[in-house]
């Protein structure tokens, strides 16, 4: 094919080394990374004559305006060079995990003296334990749920120092062990948690051995309370490990993974067998896999999957050999701390069933979201030709942007502003406003400041376009079908003025959507619009402003607790400097605040019982 000059310069001076290459379009973005044994003679083998006959990479060709490359050691540094670069730009050319930045883990803070139990989508190395990936929160926290009733560890936010005279209720209720007033122990505690870290792992033989020889002690001992109470932790972890499917009679660590595609779409299955026990399963969607062979999918799948995953087991069980099969066993050994990690096809009656099970339930699991995406997307356009209708506009609102304020007696206040784009929320375009020119509270003149700041940089990526080489904000470089502000006839008039201030009232249509009725108020109309009680419309509608109300609230409640920890004293009501002086010199901070009862923070001068009540709510 025909090269231009940059390209061919290129080219001839690309070396005969390993490493990773980035492709450029016009605009400077990655659309591809790759690697390479020979960067020379994989880069060229594109631009040959006939060298690729699938439309999907002659696109891919014809949109490069540059290559970058890097070179490296060896053919494992380019495998994990390349990760890291598709996990960091996904190029749109690259198959790649869906959603993976949002992956939560179970986080187990090993390296606490008194462990607690999160949830979080990042692994550091913090001495903590992680279990995960998973794909679902909601499944997360079923699994937390469980857990807590086996093993009753601590949720809240105290300062172990096992003196406390009081428990929380969850102690009461059995869903706290309660070190906080020494009913555990610290060595009993731990044991707890790595009880409950075993169990994660499917390696449920020896917690059960040592419960039950705990039992037996303490049933010896006359301890019967605590033996019975050991005995329901059995119970619980026996009703557990009844619904775990024995599948091997090797207690073996291994995944099975298989893959369902179709009309575009890659769904992978995989299974998660500990000690020969089936204990879980997660299916995950990739993207960019148009007339990839079915071996290059499960390749990216498994490099991708295992370079998050918190764990690695002995052996992957695949439906396929991966051509690369040998390079990932090594990486995956790295990642093992040095223990090998097979790369197997299984021909074995147990094994291959296995995976055709797991290709069964890819397939199950890809029709049932094909299924849900199109019911969404039915659902999505009549909710926007509701709107449409019930505002009349020209055509259904593609993009309707929400704003929202979030304030406390005007202190640390911020706008929000949420875009949804054919009914769906892109988070990508979300933006948050520090409230600079209000003081006080007054939601009026915050929301007009919010919206002059977003239609000035409107006008800023507008002024952009025309410079070449300048990237306006995707976020204000596009005027809203649709303008959404939460509020009633005060908010939409401010909206108003400042839509006037850019001529911008003609070409962006907006609503204020009250809270209290779910009334649409629009210019030059005093009637309120009302759509139907239970129609998409209008569930559309409250969720945008619900999502942009709790995005303005996340983001108000950091910037306060970024102001200080005096600054939360003084949005108290009755609260203010001496009073604020006053406490902190009884009580050295707000943590001490918080421990101390009301009545002691009553015998402050100046300070009520109601007062004092007060800021005790308020602060919790």
């Amino acid at each position: 094919m025909q090269v231009n000059e940059h390209l061919q310069a290129i080219l001839d001076t690309l070396p005969d080394k390993p490493g990773c290459y980035l492709m450029k379009n016009a605009q400077g973005r990655i659309i591809y990374v790759g690697k390479a044994v020979n960067l020379r003679a994989r880069v060229r083998s594109y631009f040959h004559a006939g060298a690729h006959e699938q439309p999907k990479t002659q696109k891919l060709v014809s949109e490069i305006a540059d290559i970058e490359w890097i070179v490296v050691g060896s053919e494992l540094e380019a495998l994990i060079l390349e990760m890291n670069l598709i996990k960091r730009h996904r190029p749109r050319y690259n198959v790649r995990l869906k959603d993976d930045k949002r992956f939560p883990y179970i986080k187990v803070h090993w390296a606490d003296p008194f462990p607690k139990i999160t949830v979080t989508r990042q692994m550091v190395i913090d001495g903590s334990r992680y279990f995960g990936p998973y794909t679902s929160v909601w499944a997360v926290h079923q699994t937390l749920d469980l857990l807590r009733k086996i093993f009753p560890y601590l949720t809240c936010n105290r300062e172990i120092t096992v003196k406390d005279t009081r428990a929380c209720l969850y102690y009461d209720i059995k869903l706290c062990s309660a070190p906080c007033i020494g009913a555990i122990n610290q060595e009993d505690y731990r044991q707890l948690i790595d009880d409950l870290c075993q169990f994660l792992d499917g390696r449920t033989e020896t917690v059960v051995q040592r419960l039950k020889q705990a039992m037996d002690a303490a049933s010896e001992e006359l301890q019967y309370e605590k033996a019975a109470t050991i005995r329901d932790q059995l119970q619980a972890i026996d009703r557990v490990v009844e619904r775990q499917k024995v599948v091997s009679s090797e207690q073996t660590d291994s995944d099975v993974i298989a893959m369902a595609r179709a009309d575009g779409e890659a769904c992978v299955q995989v299974f998660f067998i500990r000690s020969g026990k089936l204990i879980g399963r997660e299916y995950f969607i990739l993207e960019g896999t148009e007339e990839e062979a079915d071996q290059e999918v499960l390749a990216e799948f498994v490099k991708q999957f295992y370079a998050q995953a918190a764990f690695v087991p002995n052996t992957v069980l695949l439906p396929e050999e991966l051509a690369e099969a040998k390079i990932i066993s090594q990486w995956l050994k790295e990642r093992k701390s040095g223990q090998k990690v097979e790369i197997t096809v299984p021909h074995q009656d147990v094994n291959r069933e296995l995976v055709e099970m797991a290709a069964e339930n890819a397939v199950e699991t890809l029709n049932a979201l094909r299924t849900r995406w199109e019911a969404d997307k039915n659902r999505q356009t009549v909710a926007l030709t509701e709107i449409q209708e019930a505002l009349n506009l020209s055509e259904p609102p593609n993009r309707i942007e929400c704003y929202d304020i979030s304030t406390t007696q005007g202190v640390a206040s911020v706008g929000s502003m949420v875009v949804f784009e054919q009914g769906t929320p892109n988070k990508k375009l979300y933006r948050r406003f520090n409230i600079k020119s209000v003081l006080g509270q007054d939601d009026f003149a915050s929301m007009e400041e919010v919206l002059t700041r977003r239609f000035r940089r409107w006008r800023t990526a507008y002024e952009a376009e025309k410079d070449v080489g300048k990237k306006p904000d995707p976020a204000f470089a596009i005027l809203p079908d649709l303008l959404l502000v939460d509020g009633g006839k005060g908010q939409l008039s401010r909206a108003v003025a400042v839509l006037e201030s850019y001529n911008l009232l003609d070409r962006v249509p907006i609503a204020a959507l009250a809270e209290k009725e779910d009334e649409l108020y629009i210019p030059g109309q005093h009637a309120s619009i009302t759509l139907e009680r239970h129609s998409q419309g209008l569930y559309l509608l409250q969720r945008i402003r619900d999502e942009a109300h709790r995005f303005a609230i996340t983001a108000h409640r950091k910037r306060r607790g970024q102001q200080g920890l005096a600054s939360r004293l003084d949005v108290i009501p009755g609260i203010g400097p001496a009073r604020r002086k006053a406490l902190l010199n009884a009580f050295g901070s707000i943590e001490g605040i918080k421990q101390a009862p009301a009545e002691k923070i009553a015998e402050i001068k100046g300070i009520t019982m109601e007062l004092a009540q007060n800021i005790k709510l308020q602060l919790e």
